[in-house]
């Protein structure tokens, strides 16, 4: 199906605002916003406009019952053209959104309706696309449900919606995680697999407890035993153990990170043994003790990869970074960075070139 959609453009760009050099994340906004809305069973109304606030009924169904899913990708300035931006995966996030939207009795967004937004969207403001070390483009697309009803059922109509901003690293030292043993992210049988806006509210609590105690996240573990790690409040998780690579096996309680499976791949390509598997918060200590436990690191879009100094546990911290053996994962981050940045081929055809 092929969408019409119009475009409002801004009278004059705020690109000026922007300071390439001291970007932030999330905090600076492009131009424009990709809007659409499903009424009667139907996508209708997809259009461009300026970059601005939404007018929202008090009734919101959003609001009290929270029908609401959202992505995060990420687009990268090419080296091989100074004109081009590349996308990195932006179906698999299509993807992953209706997976979300499947369990949440939200409507799917057609794959099409999806790409052709966010490609016009981009399109429209490439300039916003940072060309410094480290920059990038943040997008993100969301669909929340817009019915002014208050009642506990689904909602009969929705807005789906992508904005984007300009970022810098979201994070610049390796992170203190706590393991969390009281508070679960999720249950089985849950919504612990989508990206849904409550799985993020839940965990800010147990976060802000943890950063009180001066970690810089928690480290789920699973909800029945809270034996098994699963994965931070943001990223999925990464051990190397020796000469293998080991990150929790995916369950309905996690989410199935798009860098984690890039990172999976990567690692595979590049010759060395990943193993997806119950990992143990008792086997992360044993291999530390024994001297095998040579990095932590974690993932995700916003993060990228950035390694763990260490986990506290049981009223212990324990120190893994001290030695500041990164290998791997220096190895495969760059591996990845040539990929989206244009430097080196595209083994795996991630990239969508605008």
């Amino acid at each position: 199906m092929k969408f019409a959609i119009t475009t409002e453009k801004v009278k004059e760009s705020r690109i000026s605002q922007l300071d390439p050099n001291n970007i932030g994340f999330g905090k600076v906004f492009t131009d424009h916003m990709f809007l659409a809305d499903y009424e009667n069973g139907e996508w209708i109304n997809p259009r461009i406009v300026p970059y601005g606030p939404m007018s929202l009924s008090p009734a919101t169904s959003a609001i009290h019952y929270g029908q609401a899913i959202f992505e995060g990708m990420k687009v990268f300035a090419s080296s091989k053209n100074d004109h081009d931006i590349v996308m990195f995966r932006p179906t698999d996030n299509a993807k992953r959104l209706n997976k979300s939207a499947a369990r949440l009795a939200m409507p799917e967004v057609p794959e099409d309706l999806f790409m052709a937004g966010l490609t016009q969207l981009l399109e429209l403001d490439r300039q916003w696309v940072p060309r410094v070390e480290g920059g990038a483009l943040y997008v993100r697309p969301y669909m929340f449900a817009t019915d002014d009803f208050i009642g506990v059922k689904p909602s009969e109509r929705y807005c789906f919606a992508i904005f984007c901003c300009p970022v810098g690293p979201y994070y610049n030292k390796a992170l203190r995680v706590k393991v969390e043993e009281e508070y679960s992210r999720a249950a089985p049988g849950g919504v612990g697999f989508t990206k849904c806006a409550g799985n993020y509210a839940a965990a800010m609590y147990p976060t802000a407890l943890a950063q009180k105690e001066g970690f810089d996240q928690v480290l789920w573990t699973d909800p029945i035993e809270h034996k098994f790690v699963e994965e931070t409040g943001t990223t999925n998780f990464f051990a190397v153990l020796n000469d293998k690579i080991v990150t929790p096996s995916l369950t309905h309680t996690m989410l199935a990170g798009i860098t984690r499976d890039s990172v999976v791949q990567s690692l595979r390509h590049l010759g060395h043994e990943v193993e997806e598997r119950p990992l143990s918060v008792n086997e992360l200590k044993e291999h530390l003790s024994a001297g095998n436990l040579k990095e932590l690191f974690i993932t995700g879009t916003a993060a990228t990869l950035i390694n763990l100094d260490g986990f506290g546990h049981d009223g212990q911290y324990y120190e893994v970074q001290k030695n500041g053996d990164n290998t791997i994962s220096t190895e495969v981050k760059k591996f990845l960075d040539d990929i989206k940045l244009q430097h080196s081929d595209d083994v795996f055809s991630w990239n969508v070139v605008i």
